[in-house]
């Protein structure tokens, strides 16, 4: 029967095509969330048309649902893909930075932004992720219900919500959206509306969505299976039987079960008794797969613990794993099933794949904590690019081993922890306190680099206000004429600051013949009367000075200079330049030139 078999074929190749794995990133309050129950919700109430199955840490929606959710905008006999696996990680985990075959775990991303509200640090962060890893991704401009007077059509497509609104609704939401492309636009991204869009490889399509009243759903849902389908139909094509190779989502401690890890299955199947080699802290962990959970019919993943056993799991699913041994494995790692081949080459390909993460580290640095694999990648890239050293790069929370590492730091701004989406273990909290180590913790990868960057440069100030308070300052200043108060022992005079800022215990010198000739030390000074430590430029105050006579070693009109010990002079040129008046720049360039008058490498 020849054309059983040829029918048997077509449904092969539909076979080993598996369902693109979609990413929902964004800023905190942008409505990735509700994005994922309103696909969620609307699946279930469509129900009849293939019923979604819930996965752990994901979602996915057979192509009978996608298209009867879409309605004419996705024909389910147009394509050859088995729906969409949306990923559904919990809110902490910025799931863009899970990496899988050395770039995103994810084949194509929808990037929430709250039509609203724009671009916010988050925003930024997912965009610089996406750029980074070549995910492609679309825009869903949410939120477009809450434009003043919009009038709202339930789960309608844009084009017929669009008709629906008044002529003012509409132009307040365009000048949103064009805003958003303003600024995709500013981030380096050619982007316009989704129905505009020729090219979708060199353009970013903006889908206008409403995850509270549904509008727009069919069009990002036809939007995310049209460009699977064009341009990602070649890296679907897997081998379904083959041997499961997956990313590790989290890692869990199940009642029954001990640590358990959440995994999404990207390629081949998983069957229950089979050897996995899993990505861990202190390297590659063998063990067997010992049972297969998936959550119970649609409940809530994150919150029920009602599991039912599988035996044998094909890509691209979510599935929780039991195995023994599983405490040390990461987030972010490399799940491999070892099935038919050699263990030593199984291990060698997580080791491989684990070394791509290796950071580069220094003898002197910070000590930086991620939650993932891929975030820990993503903040070493960060802090590489603002050129922050490195001591040790982990993942997982801040224990009291990180805090012992950091104090051991010579300098204080290495006495550091950065933790990016982390917790802090209480009894490190006690040890950061004791050690006097400084513990920077953000969910923004670039907000904790500039926090931290905001706090290496007070540190800086500090030390400088710190040298400069106990560096002797450039000052020239004149004896005026008729203010001779006292003749010597001390000589007390009236003088006029020109440049500098003199103070109390200081060398004084002056000037003969290019000579430097040192008349004594200033031991009081008076303005108006009153005491004072020091005088700045422009003041006329009376001064004591132990050593000299006045009418013999100084005159009245004679130019005085605070004389500087050469070390002095050498800090304040290499080093507080900036950090010193003009004046005493002006007054310290002076001294220079003429003390190198006669020594070129004087203070040098």
């Amino acid at each position: 029967m020849p054309d059983a078999n040829s029918d048997a074929d077509a449904d092969a190749s539909r076979e080993s095509l598996r369902t693109p794995i979609v990413a929902v990133l964004g800023h905190v309050d942008h409505g990735k969330t509700s994005l994922l129950d309103k696909i969620r919700g609307s699946a279930v109430s469509e129900g009849e048309a293939g019923a979604i199955t819930q996965h752990i840490g994901a979602t996915a929606v057979p192509l009978e649902t996608v298209s009867s959710m879409a309605g004419e905008l996705v024909l389910a006999d147009d394509f050859d893909l088995p729906g969409l696996l949306f990923i559904d990680t919990p809110g902490h985990h910025s799931f863009s930075t899970l990496r899988a075959r050395g770039g995103a775990l994810a084949d194509i991303a929808v990037l929430v932004i709250d039509v609203n509200d724009g671009f916010q640090p988050q925003t930024e962060e997912a965009l610089d992720i996406l750029r980074r890893t070549g995910t492609p991704f679309v825009v869903a401009a949410n939120k477009i219900d809450t434009t003043p007077g919009w009038n709202p059509q339930p789960d309608a497509p844009v084009e017929v919500t669009y008709e629906a609104q008044s002529e003012r609704a509409r132009g307040m939401l365009d000048e949103n959206l064009y805003e958003i492309i303003g600024q995709l636009s500013d981030a380096g991204f050619s982007a316009d509306l989704y129905w505009r869009v020729q090219n979708f490889q060199g353009n970013i399509g903006v889908v206008p969505i409403s995850a509270m009243t549904g509008e727009g759903i069919p069009d990002l849902l036809a939007v995310l299976m049209g460009l699977s389908q064009r341009y990602m139909k070649e890296e679907m094509e897997i081998d379904l039987s083959g041997p499961g190779k997956g990313t590790v989502l989290e890692v869990k401690d199940e009642k029954g079960f001990g640590a358990t890890i959440d995994v999404v299955l990207y390629d081949g199947t998983v069957e229950e008794g089979d050897s996995v080699v899993v990505g861990g802290v202190e390297g590659p962990i063998v063990t067997e797969a010992r049972a297969l959970l998936r959550p119970q019919a649609l409940s809530e993943i994150r919150t029920e613990k009602q599991f039912e056993r599988l035996d044998k799991v094909q890509a691209a699913s979510g599935v929780k794993l039991a195995a023994p041994d599983l405490d040390d494995a990461m987030a972010g790692a490399p799940v491999r099933v070892v099935r038919g081949r050699p263990l030593e080459d199984v291990i060698e390909e997580v080791e491989q794949e684990l070394s791509e993460i290796e950071v580069d580290t220094q003898e002197q640095g910070v000590v930086v904590k991620a939650d993932t694999l891929g975030s820990l990648e993503a903040m070493a890239n960060a802090l590489q690019e603002t050129e922050i050293p490195i001591l040790r790069a982990e993942v997982g929370d801040i224990a009291p081993r990180d805090v012992a590492v950091a104090s051991t730091a010579n300098e204080e701004e290495n006495r550091v922890i950065l933790g990016f989406n982390v917790d802090t273990l209480a009894d490190a909290e006690r040890e950061l306190e004791r050690h006097d180590v400084k513990l920077f913790s953000h969910d923004v990868i670039y907000q904790l680099v500039e926090d931290y960057d905001e706090f290496v440069e007070e540190l800086q100030r500090e030390q400088q206000e710190t040298v400069l308070d106990k560096i002797h300052r450039p000052a020239r200043f004149r004896i005026l004429e008729d203010h001779t108060f006292r003749q010597n022992n001390p000589a007390v005079v009236g003088v006029e600051i020109l440049a500098g800022t003199i103070q109390n215990n200081r060398r004084v010198a002056k000037f003969e013949d290019g000579e430097k000739v040192r008349v004594g030390e200033l031991s009081g000074m008076q303005e108006q009367s009153e005491d004072v430590s020091e005088a700045r430029a422009g003041s006329r105050v009376s001064v004591a000075i132990d050593g000299p006579t006045v009418g013999r070693q100084i005159e009245e009109g004679d130019e005085l200079w605070i004389d500087l010990p050469e070390k002095h002079a050498k800090i304040l040129e290499q080093e507080l330049k900036e950090e010193i008046p003009a004046d005493e720049r002006e007054a310290l360039n002076a001294y220079l030139d003429k003390m190198r008058n006669r020594d070129p490498f004087w203070g040098k």
